[in-house]
């Protein structure tokens, strides 16, 4: 793809390193550090986050038909208001980490409005950068390589996030933040842009555009139950480390990072697994993967840290496919829908939609239900652990094996029975 090289790649790819540098700890280690280091229990932790993740996930839709409304104006008013989404995302990452407020009440106002503030500007940025990589357009191999720049880019931005918080502390890694956050959108300035077609955003109903078609109906129905597959143990992680493995705190920062570094070196493989077999079944293998891989953590206990770095490591081979495919596979249903150019902010919008909600659901059930089954930060009674075990790897095996069913008979074979009536 000519005008997808290395240099546009890493131009328009850079901005997804802090996006996703920022996630790490906004989604994984904000309830575990308000339950350590403030004493908010789960199930408070839980309503704040279902909370505030069903706020961000509803005014996704929003935010995409503003992007969709901005991209038809120019790209450059896509970039003037993503760098507004910028400095207000800073700032809240900054305050939700550095609270002005001390008392148990005041903090739980604190952090629901700070954590709304931060969602909105980084849902923003997120929906405008998705929009804009699936504007370009390609078939299913160069659609995978756009895709590709923004993950790979992304995770090494997740590997720093891992890392940082641990061995430099929480002051230093926003300073980092800062700095990777103003390269991004500096970056993105000079990405090659795409050209918008018309504005579908100024029809009545427009944010529904993307129900109309039952393509993308199935598709994130898939993307949905995979996700919420991938949330819960990323919600429980480091509970998981701390209480069923007893590991040091000074090994967090391995499993993490090698989950992510993983899942950025198993790109290009799955790539070239896409050039030969295509996405659908590239990401029904990754599925399976992950399946296998949650199967056998189960069976790993108290001081079994060699076998969980084993674990966290091909789980992460499995996530490359999650962050590399589904993204192309929704640009090409915007493709096949006629759509291209047009409502790529509407797709995203609702996309990511899905996203939060799978988050929300994560942190809003998998928390409080795990207190209801006795289990706090710090238990070691054997009926608290076993309910770890079962919401951090059972549960997510079956959510996986549903999303694979679903792949399989919503998408794979649809497209295999259209594939026979063209030829």
């Amino acid at each position: 793809m000519q005008a997808f090289g290395k240099r546009n790649g890493l131009a328009y790819g850079l901005l997804g390193l802090p996006l996703a540098f920022v996630a790490l700890p906004l989604y994984v280690i904000l309830p575990n550090y308000y339950a350590k280091t403030y004493g908010l229990s789960l199930a408070t932790l839980g309503a704040i986050l279902l909370g505030a993740r069903l706020f961000d996930a509803f005014i996704d839709p929003l935010l995409g038909r503003l992007s969709d409304r901005l991209f038809a104006r120019s790209a450059a008013s896509v970039l003037q208001a993503g760098l507004l989404a910028a400095v207000v995302l800073a700032i809240g990452f900054a305050l939700l980490f550095f609270p002005q407020v001390t008392t148990p009440g005041a903090l739980i106002v604190w952090v629901s409005v700070m954590l709304m503030v931060t969602y909105a500007a980084y849902s923003f940025l997120s929906v405008s950068h998705q929009s804009w990589g699936a504007m370009l357009g390609g078939n299913e191999a160069e659609r995978s390589r756009i895709v590709a720049w923004r993950e790979a880019l992304g995770l090494v931005g997740v590997v720093l996030a891992s890392v940082t918080p641990v061995a430099l502390g929480l002051p230093a890694t926003t300073v980092i933040f800062f700095i990777a956050l103003s390269m991004g959108w500096l970056a993105w300035t000079r990405a090659v842009q795409p050209v918008a077609k018309v504005d579908h955003t100024l029809l009545p109903g427009a944010i529904w555009l993307p129900f109309k078609h039952a393509n993308f109906k199935r598709l994130l129905l898939v993307f949905m139950l995979n996700g919420i597959a991938s949330a819960v143990p990323a919600t429980l992680v480091l509970f998981f480390i701390q209480d069923r493995l007893q590991a040091p705190a000074s090994m967090e920062p391995l499993f993490l990072g090698s989950y992510f570094l993983t899942a950025a070196l198993s790109i290009p493989l799955w790539l070239a697994v896409v050039k030969r077999i295509g996405l659908s079944k590239a990401w029904l293998c990754g599925m399976a993967l992950a399946i296998a891989v949650f199967a056998w953590a189960t069976q790993v206990g108290a001081g079994q840290s060699t076998a969980f770095l084993f674990i966290t490591s091909l789980s992460g081979v499995a996530l490359g496919t999650d962050l590399a495919l589904p993204g192309a596979l929704l640009a090409g249903v915007i493709q096949s829908n006629g759509d291209s150019g047009k409502a790529e902010g509407a797709y995203f919008g609702w996309w990511n939609f899905a996203i939060k909600l799978n988050l929300a659901l994560a942190a809003g059930l998998a928390l409080p239900l795990l207190g209801l089954f006795g289990y706090a930060p710090g238990a070691q009674n054997p009926e608290a652990l076993q309910a770890l075990v079962i919401a951090y790897c059972v549960l997510p095996c079956v959510l996986k094996l549903a999303a694979g069913g679903a792949l399989y008979f919503f998408i794979i074979q649809p497209d295999r029975h259209t594939l026979k009536v063209a030829t």
